[in-house]
């Protein structure tokens, strides 16, 4: 037997925006249903970032994902995010591919926020606000559009040259640069920054909102105003990692939120055991920390294709 090598081009060769929104959807769902099987992510705190170690099983397929995160990598020419899957055939324990997990890591946060956005986001919804222009505002951006008919991608960051980037780099969506108080002011808000106190103002968001917290993924990380919260309905990926490292961390450890304030997972909107959006007027909130069963899922998908493609490396190991 041997294991699949695959690197990021040709993990890039393989992702399709749709296929992992309708896989990720899934993986959800059998989440819920008590068919998937995964503890909290373990993390490994560095001085200049950390690492963070994320198992996982879906029917048929296991495995690991090891990343990293390390805001200042931009003076080593490197991404701030990087990782690598191993994935396994759980009945046997043979590691049936090692692959770059970086695009991967990418496009299924992108995609989850798209999911969120179409169980709380008003139907309605046309434009896009997208805080921080970094390598997740592609994936953002991309799978958003899959979902809504978007009219308008208001984009802020502190650097006018992310914007420009994004901008030329995907010019067949309607991107324009603003204010970050006119991006907030969008029917959809993703958050995508590293930042450790509130950028987005209460008094900023309006009635039906629906945010998508995303930039949180770790302890002291926090992007929003805690009265936002408050006044929100809020759904989480994962209530132990959010509680520990999402956008609720800090207001938690302040005593300005509490888990008994959490709705719901978004697990439980997605097989309808609680609602999604009932009112037009409400604020949502999707407190996205990454869970493993998202890359599983992708992962799998793209095992699959690799199989029926052939051609890519192998290492022998039986």
């Amino acid at each position: 037997m041997s294991t699949i090598l695959l690197d990021r081009s040709a993990i890039r060769s393989l992702i399709n925006m749709s296929e992992v929104i309708n896989v990720v959807e899934e993986a959800f769902k059998a989440w819920a249903e008590g068919k998937a099987n995964m503890p909290p992510k373990a993390y490994l705190t560095v001085e200049r970032g950390d690492f963070r170690a994320m198992p996982a099983a879906l029917p048929g397929f296991a495995g690991v994902k090891w990343v990293n995160s390390h805001p200042f990598n931009r003076s080593h020419s490197l991404p701030a995010v990087m990782a690598v899957l191993i994935c396994n055939d759980p009945e046997t324990g043979f590691p049936l591919a090692v692959m770059d997990g970086t695009e991967i890591t990418y496009c299924r946060t992108g995609a989850i926020a798209a999911i969120a956005s179409k169980y709380l986001a008003r139907r309605n919804s046309n434009t896009l606000g997208i805080v921080g222009a970094g390598c997740q505002a592609y994936t953002q951006i991309i799978a958003h559009a899959e979902l809504f008919e978007l009219t308008s991608i208001n984009a802020f960051d502190i650097a006018t040259e992310n914007m420009d980037k994004l901008i030329s780099s995907l010019p067949e969506y309607p991107i324009r640069k603003c204010s970050l108080e006119e991006a907030v002011s969008s029917d959809i808000v993703c958050t995508l920054t590293p930042s450790r106190e509130p950028i987005i103002k209460r008094r900023w968001v309006a009635d039906g909102t629906h945010i998508n917290a995303v930039g949180a993924d770790g302890a002291g990380k926090e992007e929003l105003e805690p009265s936002i919260l408050r006044d929100a309905m809020v759904v989480v990926d994962e209530v132990v990692q959010a509680s520990h490292g999402g956008e609720i961390n800090m207001p938690i450890s302040k005593g300005l939120f509490t888990v008994d304030e959490i709705y719901a997972t978004l697990a439980e909107v997605l097989t309808g055991k609680k609602k999604g959006r009932t009112d037009s007027k409400a604020i949502t909130v999707f407190d996205s920390t990454g869970v493993a069963i998202q890359d599983l899922a992708v992962a799998k998908l793209i095992f699959g294709k690799a199989q029926e493609r052939g051609g890519y490396p192998v290492l022998g190991l039986v």
